[in-house]
């Protein structure tokens, strides 16, 4: 068989990536668009002798799943854009897909058996699991027509819609504008209301306004940021609000304490974590990107409790003087999790508790299998479907001594 050739498959349990496991003639093949469970008919996207798996779109299904549902976008279907690859799936099935997909990693990376369920962004069902995404990234295709890539490649699909953008995104029309050839085009549409920010290659589509001003309400408390239009933000219009809950619950900290924060970016958690620990307390924040750092210095004007490092954690975790230890940890890395010398360096400076954050099930696995040969345990998990539609699960663990009641 080559790619683009057909077969008939019976496709099995969710795994990693959005995709399902099957086998052909005892080989693994990773399907796409199907469901556990169906009967389907597959094209390989990938078939590689040197690598013991094969990559397939499901394009016909022969038995399906009664968890399928009509796309919400066919635009991400088989030979579509990344993205939304489970928008066939109804939304309950989506979260007990990716509570397979972590409650696997779990068991399989870090050896732990543990029961999970995915919580979903309040609102998010009676909206269909639409309109979330307050940030989009498209590219111009060489007829200066927006879109996306197709999945694992550099094509450029144009797009006619995005249903999972806010409506303030899908109103701007940004598909019914010429763009620059290959130009990449970023939309920002900030939760708390402010009118969306457009960048061109970087540059604003009119006016010098490079950022935009977030807010975030937990349990009738405002916290106001500004954020640059290119840096980081949780995409979800719902995402920062219930993470900074769940952190905060987590973390018990009270005033006076100390608490070290790692990966803080512009200071989503920092506000809040500073605000929680008092003048009193104190935030010791690191953050690498000195982009991020500059968002951070203007969003924690006026709390002096707060230390911004900018600095590699790893670096800074290595010079005692630079960063000390506190009564909780709270680490929040990127896709790649924190490795095991960050989690080492945090475990050896024994806080009560360690808050980590992740948005990649097998990261979090592997730095869950670090710190207990550290000594710290999994105490608590949740997991926030904060990316309807797509494979992306967003988790908030709680790691304490062992032995720890």
């Amino acid at each position: 068989m080559s790619d683009g050739e057909d077969a008939e498959l019976q496709v099995g349990k969710p795994v990693h990536g959005g995709h399902c496991l099957a086998r052909l003639d005892g080989r693994v093949v990773f399907v796409r668009h199907a469901l556990p469970g169906e009967r389907v008919r597959v094209r390989f996207t990938q078939r590689d002798a040197g690598k013991g798996y094969w990559r397939a779109d499901a394009v016909e299904v022969l038995e399906p799943s009664p968890d399928r549902v009509p796309s919400v976008w066919p635009a991400a279907g088989p030979g579509g854009v990344g993205g939304g690859e489970l928008a066939h799936v109804a939304l309950p099935a989506q979260r007990r897909w990716k509570a397979a997909v972590v409650e696997d990693a779990l068991l399989r990376i870090g050896g732990l058996e543990r029961a999970v369920e995915v919580e979903p962004v309040p609102g998010d069902d009676e909206r269909g699991g639409l309109g979330w995404r307050t940030r989009v990234e498209l590219t111009a295709d060489a007829s200066g027509r927006a879109g996306m890539f197709v999945h694992r490649s550099h094509h450029v699909l144009p797009l006619r819609d995005m249903p999972l953008a806010v409506p303030a995104i899908q109103a701007l029309g940004l598909f019914d504008r010429q763009w620059p050839a290959g130009a990449r085009i970023d939309a920002i549409a900030p939760g708390g209301g402010d009118r969306p920010l457009v960048l061109v290659d970087g540059e604003p589509v009119r006016g010098a306004r490079r950022s935009v001003r977030e807010r975030v309400v937990v349990a009738g408390r405002e916290y106001t940021y500004r954020v640059s239009g290119a840096g980081f933000w949780q995409v979800h219009v719902g995402g920062p609000a219930l993470l900074v809950e769940a952190v905060l619950a987590a973390s018990g900290l009270e005033d006076g304490q100390r608490v070290l924060e790692l990966y803080s970016g512009a200071g989503l958690l920092t506000v809040p974590l500073a605000q929680a620990v008092g003048p009193r307390g104190q935030v010791d924040a690191v953050e690498a990107s000195p982009d991020a750092v500059r968002d951070a210095r203007r969003n924690v004007h006026g709390l002096a409790q707060v230390r911004l490092h900018t600095s590699d954690v790893a670096r800074a975790l290595a010079h005692e003087g630079e960063v000390g230890s506190g009564r909780a940890a709270v680490v929040d890395p990127p896709r790649a999790g924190a490795g095991p010398a960050v989690m080492a360096a945090v475990c050896a400076r024994s806080p009560e508790r360690i808050v980590y954050v992740a948005c990649d099930p097998a990261a979090l696995a592997r730095d869950l299998r670090s710190s207990q040969e550290h000594g710290y345990a999994l105490a608590e998990l949740r997991a926030f479907d904060l990316f309807p539609h797509t494979h992306h699960v967003e988790c908030v663990a709680v790691l304490r001594p062992t032995g720890a009641s």
